[in-house]
């Protein structure tokens, strides 16, 4: 089977920032920028899921959220692909899984925000994954607390980076992970849902 994925050489360094972007908005945006340039990556990839398996909510029509992503991202260090759709996988171990053989030598980073941290543990092979892949966290308004007091911070606190080490996290062998607060902009697809100006 041939796919559309996305191109990286041997030895590059890639952020892969997964989520429902439900819709796609500046908030994400602003900490791709942040991560390119703090954690010192070649490339992100934007992976548009099909859905999340911890939402009982169905996001908005894939192809939907696709075009809006593609309308907003016009950077060109940052790519927007429906990879998980296209290789079948639900949970982010399976896809990583699935990178790692289709993509020998490149160094893959899981880039999420602080508020994902908190429910990590959560995820199906959470702890898989902390072993497997440097993850580096963003911060997001009131989630810094509940991240960093979180089950998956407390069971890899020793594999910490600390934020003045974060160029080093693409480099590092995994468990490593790094928290950064960067300058915020208070937005969610939550809050833009519920303005009625992104219906599903």
């Amino acid at each position: 089977m041939r796919y559309q994925l996305p191109y990286a050489a041997p030895g590059q360094t890639i952020g892969l920032f997964g989520g429902s972007f439900d819709p796609p908005h500046a908030g994400h945006l602003h900490v791709t920028r942040e991560a390119l340039k703090r954690f010192q990556l070649d490339r992100i990839w934007w992976l548009v899921s099909p859905g999340n398996p911890l939402k009982a909510d169905g996001p908005a029509e894939l192809s939907r959220r696709m075009a809006a992503a593609r309308a907003l991202v016009r950077h060109p260090q940052v790519e927007v692909s429906d990879l998980e759709a296209q290789l079948g996988t639900r949970y982010t171990g399976e896809t990583l899984e699935r990178l790692f053989a289709l993509y020998p030598g490149v160094r893959f980073v899981w880039l999420m925000g602080a508020d994902n941290l908190a429910q990590f543990h959560q995820w199906q092979r959470w702890d898989w994954i902390m072993r497997n892949v440097p993850m580096g966290v963003l911060a997001r308004p009131g989630q810094r607390i509940s991240a960093r007091t979180s089950k998956a911070a407390q069971v890899f606190r020793a594999f910490k980076l600390p934020a003045a080490a974060a160029g080093r996290l693409a480099v590092s062998d995994p468990p490593a992970w790094c928290f950064l607060n960067v300058p915020m902009v208070d937005i969610s697809s939550s809050e833009i849902r519920a303005k009625g100006d992104w219906t599903r």
